[in-house]
């Protein structure tokens, strides 16, 4: 294989290659020398290179030597001999040779052979193991590779193959193009320490050393390493070289590290690994040029084209050049880079250096900014310090060409990044089309890469896609096949820069050195005065293209410049400037510039006495008339966004996670932190003490709240608040039943992580991060953060701890003109604002000051090191100054006007104007100065120039610094003290809100604002001493947010506004504003808000400082509360017109202020991106995050909050100093808080108001919460003997059977749910005639209730979940998920005519409760006490509760009721609902029912109860027996419905019988006291009385013990009832019905009346919601009563109902037609035999029981107007019938379940004797014939 390419010869190292060629030959046991000609041309030429090395190479697709574009020609393979092996992997002698197969061999390694691991196409997931002479092989850097190859089989040990093409036939490698040795052997294969054999690193065929991170040279040179100094996997050689090759590999570059085992090549690991020799290069190497190039000066050889598989694209390139990646980047991470690494880093040859001139500021008056861009760049040295590099372009460079994986798909033929060409000429074009005061930016030049980047991009795409399907090898896309050639760069940058002067293209140096040496001295020559930028684009001898950018034009030099320093350097750089007397210089250039310019010799001719405009002194008795106080609540807006938080924090407690218990928390408590602002920290305190929250949490020690009290709970972010967070965490431990509310306000100020705090960030930096992120905040599981700001973007990250879902944003109050909320005021924001600058009606209110910026740009070059906020500062000083002094001489006004600007004398002569209108008010102008000395430095130098002129008394001049509080003057001083009606003496104002209606100069220094609140006066904000330093959106939106303010949406003031402004047309969905997605939570309010109730104020609001209402002429003494103005000409003098008061602060109360920004801030803001949105909006949202990608979207116009939200969430991700960065959980970036919310809004639009207002409604609901309704209803037909005691004693504590026996039985229904339902006769019981009768369909909602407080043996529903019955429930995290099984148990009934099967839900760890067949474990029965047992930590009686449609809101939790007592419940549910209960209570038994029961009522469910309870019994009865324990069984279950909540008690006085107030007791104490009544078996049904509130009084007297109905709660004993069932049919009235029977059949039924039983109302399920419709169509309709019913075989439209419950409702609407005769009609009742049916309210009805020695009411003398057979028995014959005797028309009415047995039951009874039929009496229920309609027949008596 010899060389085929030509190329020159290089004369100068002709003597060097071949004095090294004959040396490596002498020391070679090689018998193949290596050719000087190789090494002439495979040895590169050393130029200096990027740190990761990566260089720019033709693709290696096309290594034919051809430089034609057409396709390559397929490969035909020798065919293999006959009989040999063809198997992918094993060679042609059939041995494996795949790497998982030998890895663990001793493979035979001769030496001087290497092991590498080889590629086949046809075996992608596999390495071929060969050995390949190393001589064949580069080295690590890619060199000193021999052309030709040798190498063996390591499989069937053949050797001596000459030929790769030879080679890769025998290992079947089956190659479809030419077989290259760099193509398919690609990695070194080395021994770990268990002897396996395991993939190394790469093979460096290419000489890309991206796997190499050069470490630069010591120097004091201006040098950047932002990634660090660490140690990297591998670095290059020094000057030193092996003397021999056998050594090379294994101890230059395979060393192992010493945290990695040690690793060798092949079989034959040396021992030990002498250190190298340290011996010089060869000539060649020692000549100052630094290894890693890799492509020669001649022409390039076709083995060593195309860049490395390895490089930071994985991508690889048709016939273009790669782009190099970014000096300083780390490198990039190779496959070996994890187990090898160098143990010493010899020193690498030093790189190019640039000596920067001496004096280049003091020359060129500039500091010139170089931009680092593509290739290497030189070391800087000399006077560096007037030079400032920076990287920022080679960061967006590098973000450019990083694709997304969602490119990978189209593959790396047909999407590439952009070349360094097109970059480098994208950059030109983006400088060239600047204007000369306009300072590039970052961000756009970003946009310009990415655009043109999708441009091609798409059209790429579409191409790829049209010829995917075509041919196997498309033709190149015309994108692609003519990129932009390095040669092609330059002259279309100098065609591009032609267009003007500003730009310079210089491509004629070799390197970037030469090219900045030359640089340098023009400009010390001053030839590039004109010159902004210099782009320097070279080729190096590598052919690849390396390029910078200087910036040289002042203006953009300065900018530059200044954005690179940190705040604390800025501060420093300033203070120095300050303090050596560098602005000396500039004052006395001031005082040159004429005598009318001369500031100081104009105040030394101007004295007060001599100011032609007199300032009256203004007293603080002055009054205005205009000037009103409004007292007012809060606002509509704050109480929806204070919902919307309630409705979040209820999301989040009844989320499955169960992560928030609101229902174990009684009260709330809290704590606000703020940033550490004085003037923040009294503002919240304020707010906090005027709005009634303290005394609605019950957090106010007394009725005297002061202001220290409120100060507890207000924290300042500083070191003090370390001890109040500690005692947050420890009073959430000590009070689990608290929730605590943790609102951190202001919640953007500080997100530096708390390790870069300690580390050394700024004072107080990290702290947040260390008190709110902490593990005992994170783990308490009732605290509660609440995170609170206007600009929430830097929380927004990939990374951040909250939840998109617990995200608040503040909605729009309108909505196309509509006012949401009823608030009569618009926002007026930042949309606003630049509303106002296109609006064309009148002068915008966002504007800059062009001749301040002529004056502020001449000074910057005249004075060019002074920072520019110094000038600005001195400037702005200075007009301030001469703007005064004009106003005040009057006469010079026009002389002095020019030495200022015309904005700067409209504030003055504003300022000082509106004394002339008003003599007491005026307005505020805000001075923005970030720097603390600066704004020092102007606040005593404009006080000294007022006092001077005599305007002491006409405004004041406060310096606004966050860390101290406020000062003002004496004399405005007792102003506001006369304006606020405060008599003491030591008051001051603490915010900046009370400063309302006083004329001042409000100097607001800091860089950050924190929260601070101005007052609605606020008429100018100047912001002109702001620089553009740091352009992020939260930096600009905060400036801009001063000027926020509520104007009033009244009519006349809109069109005031509108007549300057015309901006109230406000999108409510941009970004400015805040979208409403969510439904707000209605919270049912029981609490009035209080009249003092006031919270966080409007933008210019000023915050509430005294008492509501309080009396005229009271003191106000320091610490009671003192009023707080809201001023509103409106509601204070609505018959004056705004334009026509005299008073200048109320003219302008609902103008919103003026703001003057610097030239550049403007254009940034003003500008609209291709989105529709500011430029601003895209910029980065915070110093402390970092764009994902650069191929990101933009913003859009029609996002809303929540869109946004997401937007930053997937685009940005948090820098290593965020606190959020360490927020990463395990393979998951969403590691969200599950307690912690974040409400967002616009500033100042009244956040702080809204989340007071939620700690007052989140307390009242836990109260409620803490609250049930209570059905509160009185007993009804009571009548005023049936309390009267004359049975047992007073104090008798158990029933006595005997009396019980000797009581008459009640048949009156007493329970006022029944109130709609027919009357029981009796002989004893008269009817309220005068009562109202209620209808069915309305008694839930009339029924009278009661809020009761739950007590600690309450039962409780799903959403309970303590620390104490989390077992009990199933539901806590440490148990082990509950495993149920399900049983089967059969039974028969007579009535139900076949077995019925029944299905039991146990779980495992209630399986002790039921016995099981040993051998099969087949359930046999429910485990039953005896009646002797007794065990005071247990309930013997089985509770049932039947429920349907509650499986949330049933009180299945009996816990707490039964007071931990061991007890057995089961629930009894539907089959349909099996799995929902299962789901909700996975720790109960449940008792599923029948599928034919699905349909069924509370009958059905009552009587399979009961049934099944009997038969168990007679099961335990015969287990028992078998065990030798007798039948005494214990017969009773607990029938309770499932809104039993609580249970109370009576306690009786012993000496006067009297019963007292009635308390709490828990269910265990009532079971247990009725199952320890004596005689307890001989009852048959026992129960307690229905709570009300008026039975529950003390001092009534009751019989203790009564014989009645019983509802909702019963004891009944199954064995006793055992001939007694339950109607199964019944939907309505079953109970009633059942113990009708019950006393018929003589047994005992006994009310325990000193027990009640609350019912809790829940409207949600429960048996008694039936649905009425068709079945034609599933919506429900209105079906009338009548329609219940049809006459048979008739066309009827059929419904959708059981004809059970038709009938129930028919008799119970339609019974008054039905039964004429009795309705109204007392004393001739209804005969109902066996059973009980409501009839309706006007009907009463004489249950009679047919069954023999029946107990029976007397109805001897009674005349019966009906009589109603149901269902009839067989005891039911006509003598039966004829005993009872009935009205001449009285009616008959026969119901039968079918039509046969209807007619039969005619017949056997003898009916149709006494009565009279018709055809058309017959009737059935409106049901189809296969839902078994009910037939009844109706006749007349005769």
């Amino acid at each position: 294989m010899g060389n085929s390419y030509a190329g020159q010869l290089r004369t100068t190292r002709f003597e060097e290659v071949l004095h090294s060629s004959i040396e490596a030959s002498l020391r070679s046991n090689s018998v193949v020398p290596r050719p000087v000609f190789s090494q002439l041309y495979l040895e590169p030429e050393h130029r200096t290179h990027s740190r990761d090395g990566h260089m720019e190479n033709e693709e290696e697709d096309d290594e034919d030597g051809s430089e034609s574009s057409s396709p390559p020609i397929p490969y035909q393979m020798k065919p293999p001999p006959e009989g040999s092996c063809i198997a992918d992997g094993f060679c042609q002698a059939g041995k494996d040779l795949r790497l998982s197969s030998v890895a663990a061999e001793n493979l035979d390694v001769p030496a001087g052979f290497l092991l590498v691991g080889a590629k086949s196409p046809s075996l992608p997931e596999h390495v071929l193991v060969c050995a390949v002479d190393r001589r064949f092989l580069p080295d690590e850097r890619g060199h000193n590779a021999l052309l030709g190859f040798l190498g063996n089989c390591v499989g069937c040990g053949e050797k001596g193959f000459r030929y790769f093409t030879e080679f890769s036939n025998h290992i079947n490698l089956k190659l479809s193009t030419q077989p290259k040795k760099q193509k398919h052997l690609k990695y070194r294969l080395l021994r770990n320490a268990q002897g396996l054999l395991v993939q190394g690193p790469a093979i460096c065929w290419k000489g890309i050393e991206s796997r190499v991170k050069q470490i630069p040279p010591v120097s004091s040179g201006l040098e950047e390493n932002p990634h660090g100094s660490g140690s990297s996997d591998f670095t290059l050689h020094s000057s030193a070289h092996s003397h021999t090759a056998s050594y090379t590999d294994l101890n230059s570059h395979l060393q192992a590290s010493e945290t990695s085992p040690p690793i060798a090549n092949g079989s034959h690991a040396p021992e030990s690994q002498p250190a190298l020799p340290q011996t010089g290069f060869p000539a060649a190497h020692a000549t100052g040029r630094t290894p890693g190039s890799m492509v020669s000066s001649g022409p390039p050889k076709k083995r060593h084209r195309g860049w490395s598989p390895e490089s930071s694209t994985t991508t690889e390139t048709a016939n273009r050049p790669a782009c190099s990646t970014m000096n300083g980047s780390k490198s990039v991470d190779s496959s070996s880079s994890g187990c090898v690494s160098q143990e010493s880093s010899p020193q690498v040859p030093p790189r190019e250096s640039v000596t920067v001139p001496e004096n280049l500021l003091q020359t060129c008056g500039l500091q010139p900014v170089i931009f680092k861009g593509h290739g290497v760049f030189p070391h800087l040295c000399g006077n560096t310090t007037d030079v400032h590099v920076s990287e920022s372009l080679q960061v967006c460079y590098r973000s450019s060409q990083t694709l997304p994986r969602v490119y990978e798909q189209f593959g790396a033929a047909s999407v590439q990044p952009l070349s360094t060409e097109m970059q480098i000429l994208l950059t030109v074009y983006y400088l060239v089309q600047l204007g000369p005061d306009q300072v590039p930016l970052i961000d756009d030049l970003e946009q310009i890469l990415i655009r043109s980047w999708r441009e091609s991009h798409l059209t790429e795409i579409r191409q790829f896609q049209q010829n995917q399907n075509q041919t196997q090898f498309p033709p190149p896309l015309p994108g692609l096949a003519h990129p932009l050639s390095p040669s092609q760069l330059p002259w279309l940058a100098k065609l591009a820069a032609s267009s003007g002067d500003s730009l310079l293209v210089l491509d004629t140096f070799v390197s970037i050195a030469p090219a900045l040496d030359h640089t340098f001295l023009s400009l010390m020559e001053g030839r590039l005065s004109h010159t902004h930028y210099i782009v320097i684009i070279c080729m190096n001898r590598n052919q690849e293209t390396e390029s910078c950018v200087m910036v040289t034009g002042k203006h953009q030099s300065r900018a530059f410049a200044e954005s690179m320093l940190s705040r604390s350097e800025c501060v420093g750089k300033i203070s120095q400037e300050l303090s050596s007397g560098l602005t000396a210089e500039l004052e006395a250039y001031f005082s040159s510039l004429g005598p009318d310019g001369n500031v100081e010799a104009l105040l030394e001719k101007l004295s007060p006495e001599n100011s032609s405009n007199s300032t009256p002194e203004l007293s603080g008795e002055s009054t205005c008339s205009e000037f009103r106080v409004q007292w007012h609540e809060v606002r509509p807006v704050q109480l929806a966004v204070a919902r919307k938080l309630l409705s979040h924090v209820c999301a989040i407690a009844d989320s499955s996670t169960h992560n928030l218990d609101l229902g174990s928390f009684d009260r709330v408590d809290f704590l606000i932190c703020v940033p550490p602002s004085e003037v923040t920290f009294r503002q919240v305190v304020l707010h906090l003490w005027n709005s009634g929250v303290l005394q609605e949490l019950g957090l106010d020690q007394d009725s005297a709240l002061c202001l220290k009290d409120a100060e507890q709970f207000v924290v300042k972010l500083d070191q003090a608040a370390v001890s109040k967070i500690n005692d947050l965490i420890q009073k959430s431990k000590l009070n689990p039943y608290t929730l605590f509310i943790l609102v951190h306000d202001h919640a953007h100020w500080d997100i530096s992580s708390g390790q870069y705090g300690r580390v050394g960030g700024e004072l107080n930096s990290g702290l947040v991060d260390s008190l709110l992120n902490c593990r005992q905040i994170q783990e308490a599981n009732n605290i509660l953060i609440l995170h609170v700001t206007s600009f929430p973007f830097a929380l927004q990250t990939q990374y951040t701890r909250i939840s998109p879902y617990n995200e608040i944003h503040w909605p729009s109050l309108f909505n196309n003109d509509v006012d949401l909320y009823n608030e009569k005021m618009k926002y007026f924001g930042m949309s606003e604002l630049l509303e106002s600058t296109c609006s064309g009606n009148g002068v915008p209110l966002l504007r800059f000051d062009s001749s301040f910026e002529s004056i502020v740009t001449a000074l910057e070059e005249r004075f060019p090191k002074l920072h520019s906020v110094v000038i600005r500062t001195l400037v702005l000083l200075r007009h301030y100054s001469i703007a005064l002094l004009a106003a005040a001489r009057g006469g010079g006004q026009v002389q002095l006007q020019k030495h200022t600007s015309v904005e700067t004398m409209e504030m003055v002569q504003s300022l000082l104007g509106s004394a002339q209108r008003c003599p007491t008010h005026g307005h505020m102008i805000l001075l923005r100065i970030p720097i603390p000395s600066l704004a020092s430095l102007a606040h005593q130098r404009l006080r000294r120039i007022r006092n001077q002129l005599g305007l002491h008394h006409c405004f004041d001049i406060v310096l606004a610094d966050p860390a101290s509080g406020i000062t003002v003057g004496t004399h405005f001083l007792k102003q506001l003290r006369a304006w606020l009606n405060i008599q003491d003496p030591d008051w001051t104002p603490q915010t900046y809100l009370e400063l309302e209606a006083l004329p001042c100069i409000l100097i607001f220094t800091g860089f950050d604002p924190m929260g601070e609140s101005l007052p609605r006066s606020l008429k100018y904000c100047d912001h002109r001493v702001l620089s553009c330093c740091a352009l992020q959106r939260t930096v600009l939106e905060q400036e801009l947010g001063f000027a926020a303010y509520l104007v009033s949406a009244e009519p006349q003031n809109l069109r005031q506004v509108q007549t300057s402004t015309d901006l109230f047309e406000s999108d409510p969905d941009k970004l400015s504003s805040t979208d409403n997605e969510d439904d707000e939570l209605a919270v049912e309010m029981t609490h009035t808000i209080p009249d003092h109730s006031q919270t966080e104020s409007s933008p210019r609001k000023p915050d509430p400082t005294l008492p509501p209402h309080p009396p005229p002429g009271r003191d106000t003494p320091q610490g009671q509360r003192h009023s707080s103005l809201s001023p509103s000409p409106i509601s204070s003098s609505p018959q004056v017109s705004p334009l026509r008061r005299t008073c200048s602060w109320a003219r302008d109360l609902a103008r919103p202020p003026a703001v003057l920004l610097p030239k550049s801030l403007y254009d940034i803001i003003t500008t609209v991106d291709s989105s529709g949105l500011p430029k601003s909006t895209s910029f980065l949202p915070h110093v402390s995050v970092e764009w994902v990608s650069s191929f990101r979207p933009l913003l859009s116009k029609i996002m809303t909050c929540t869109e946004q939200s997401l937007y930053y969430r997937q685009w940005t991700m948090p820098r290593a100093h965020h606190m959020d960065s360490s927020n990463r959980a395990d393979g998951r970036t969403d590691n969200f808080h599950p307690r912690r919310l974040l409400l967002s809004g616009p500033p100042q639009v009244g956040k702080t108001g809204a989340y007071l207002q939620f700690l007052g409604i989140l307390s009242r609901m836990l109260i409620r919460l803490m609250e049930v309704d209570i059905y509160d209803e009185e007993d009804i037909n009571c009548s005023s003997q049936s309390d009267a005691v004359g049975y047992h004693q007073a104090m008798a504590s158990w029933p006595s059977a005997d009396i019980l026996r000797g009581m008459p039985f009640d048949f009156t229904i007493h329970n006022p749910k029944y109130k709609d339902i027919s009357p029981i006769y009796s002989p004893e019981f008269t009817p309220n005639v005068e009562k109202s009768f209620w209808r069915q369909e309305d008694i839930y909602r009339r029924r009278r209730t009661a809020r009761i407080k739950l007590s600690k043996y309450a039962a409780y529903n799903t959403y309970h979940h303590c620390e104490q019955c989390h077992q009990y429930m199933g539901f806590n995290p440490r148990y082990q998920l509950y495993e149920s099984s399900l049983h089967a148990f059969t039974f028969s009934h007579l009535l139900l005519g076949e077995d019925i099967q029944l299905y039991f839900i146990i779980p495992k760890s209630k399986e002790h409760h039921f016995s099981f067949n040993q051998s099969g474990g087949q359930l046999e029965s429910m485990r039953l006490p005896l009646t002797s047992d007794w065990n005071p930590d247990c309930i013997k009686s089985p509770i049932f509760t039947p429920t349907t449609g509650r499986h949330e809101h049933g009180l299945f939790n009996l816990y707490h009721a039964m007071d931990g007592a061991a007890h057995l419940h089961i629930l009894v549910i539907k089959e349909y609902e099996m799995a929902v209960y299962k789901k909700y209570w996975p720790n109960h038994i449940m008792l599923v029912l029948p599928t034919i029961f699905n349909g069924a009522g509370i009958g059905a469910a009552h009587f399979l109860i009961k049934e099944l309870s009997y038969h168990n019994l007679e099961l335990e009865r015969s287990r028992r027996v078998e065990l030798g324990n007798g039948q005494d069984v214990w017969p009773f279950i607990v029938l309770a419905d499932d809104s039993c909540v609580m249970w109370n008690r009576a306690d009786i006085d012993p000496n006067s019988g009297v019963a007292g107030a009635e308390r709490n007791v828990s269910l265990k104490q009532v079971l247990q006291h009725m199952e320890s009544s004596p005689n307890v078996s001989e009852y048959g049904v026992c129960g307690v009385r229905k709570w009300s509130s008026g039975d529950s009084r003390a001092g009534c007297c009751r019989e203790p013990f009564s014989r009645g109905h019983l509802h909702d709660f019963i004891l009944l004993n199954v064995d006793l009832t055992k001939e007694v069932q339950y109607n199964q049919n019944r939907f309505t009235c079953d109970d009633v019905d059942f113990n009708l029977r019950v006393q018929s059949a003589g047994l005992l039924m006994c009310r325990f009346n000193n027990f009640s039983v609350m019912k809790k109302q829940i409207a949600i399920g429960g048996y008694r919601t039936f649905i009425i419709k068709t079945k034609m169509t599933d919506v429900t309709t209105t079906v009338q009563p009548s329609q219940y019913i049809c006459a048979p075989d008739s066309k009827h439209v059929f419904l959708a109902t059981p004809a059970q419950l038709l009938l129930e409702k028919y008799l119970q609407q339609m019974s008054q037609q039905l039964f004429p005769l009795s309705a109204g009609n007392y004393t001739h009742p209804v005969l109902s035999v066996d059973c009980y049916l409501n009839l309706g309210p006007e009907v009463t009805v004489c249950f009679v029981s047919s069954r023999p020695h029946s107990v029976n009411v007397s109805s001897v003398g009674l005349l019966f107007g009906g009589l109603l057979l149901y269902f009839c028995e067989s005891y039911v014959t006509p003598g039966f019938l004829k005993k009872f005797h009935f009205l001449k028309g009285a009616t008959l009415c026969v119901i039968c379940p079918n039509r046969n047995a209807l007619r039969q039951t005619v017949v056997r009874l003898e009916l149709e004797d006494e009565w009279r039929f018709r055809l058309s009496d017959e009737f059935q229920t409106a049901n189809a014939k296969e839902d078994q309609p009910i037939f009844f027949l109706t006749g007349k008596h005769i």
